[in-house]
């Protein structure tokens, strides 16, 4: 599959990568990553980014302003997305050729060539395995695109605390940091929140609720994001503030956008992915992301986390 992706960028003039709807810093470490890395390593090749932007993450990437002729004849890779429905500029189908890379479970094998590893934390990891298999066929590695893929690892390993991390993320962290890659730089921008960020969480800790003691959930109105002057984007690095109440398992942030109210779903204990799935989401089993369209339908949801923690804890007690 590495041969295969490799051959195909080398035979396009073009080529436009995109990733997932609210881009964390994996998807666009792995997007900006890699069209980084073929910027430097193909100077003749057009390689453009696009997606909407997250106002929070810009000091990572920015994203191109492309017009749709650009796709005539162009290889179009998709960095991070699980689904169709979930790709961020829905252009990605004009392309010539479609390369799907990805390490959420392969529910939808969209693309020409699909390229699906759930054994990686990460598909910025995924890239550094792809650059280290063709490095010698002339690749190149800045500082840029390693402090991309860097903070896309990071992100999706939660600094390396996850059990998704690996000795072989460790050791392409490593390889990140001996091309350029800065810790201390993206720690500080990554993790950084404002101070009206910091009250919201205030609130959060006052307010979140815990169900069976296990299952906990907290909504975030408009009206108290508003209060605090928070955008929905930074509220949602609040998603676990939370975590590490005793007990807990598995927890949902509500928050509300217009016509809709994202749902960002976390557990240290059930497979949670099917559960967001069925909510219009879908993403890892500690780690999934939903949409609902109302509180109640929202408390059904909060019903069946309940239930599959209740159903983790009778398994794990025998």
């Amino acid at each position: 599959m590495n041969k295969l992706i490799f051959e195909s960028i080398k035979t396009h003039d073009t080529i436009i990568i995109h990733r997932h709807v609210r881009p964390d810093p994996d998807a666009l470490g792995s997007q900006g990553g890699l069209g980084a890395l073929l910027k430097a390593s193909f100077p003749e090749k057009k390689v453009y980014l696009v997606g909407e932007e997250d106002p929070a993450l810009t000091f990572l990437v920015t994203m191109d302003e492309i017009a749709e002729t650009s796709y005539e004849d162009a290889l179009v890779i998709v960095c991070d997305s699980a689904n169709t429905a979930r790709i961020s500029d829905r252009r990605y189908k004009l392309g010539k050729q479609l390369i799907k890379i990805d390490h959420h479970p392969n529910e939808e094998p969209y693309g020409d060539v699909v390229w699906v590893d759930t054994s990686v934390s990460s598909t910025s990891e995924m890239i550094v395995q792809w650059f280290l298999a063709h490095e010698d066929e002339g690749l190149v590695m800045t500082a840029e695109a390693a402090s991309l893929l860097y903070a896309g690892i990071i992100g999706d390993t939660g600094r390396f605390l996850y059990s998704n991390t690996s000795p072989d993320t460790l050791r392409a962290a490593a390889f990140l940091m001996e091309k350029g890659a800065v810790p201390q730089d993206l720690f500080d921008e990554l993790y950084k929140v404002k101070e009206n960020t910091a009250r919201l969480n205030g609130y959060v800790m006052q307010n979140f609720k815990i169900t069976n003691g296990h299952t906990g959930s907290i909504h975030l109105s408009k009206t108290v994001l508003d209060r605090y002057g928070v955008e929905v984007s930074e509220a949602a690095v609040l998603v676990n503030s939370f975590a590490h109440v005793e007990g807990m398992l598995a927890w949902v942030f509500f928050i509300d956008e217009p016509g809709h109210i994202r749902t960002r779903i976390r557990s240290k204990g059930p497979a949670i992915n099917q559960l967001a799935m069925r909510y219009n989401g879908g993403g890892h089993p500690r780690a999934s992301g939903a949409t609902v369209h109302s509180l109640e339908e929202g408390e059904r949801l909060v019903d069946e986390l309940t239930a599959l923690c209740e159903e983790y804890v009778q398994k794990h007690q025998k």
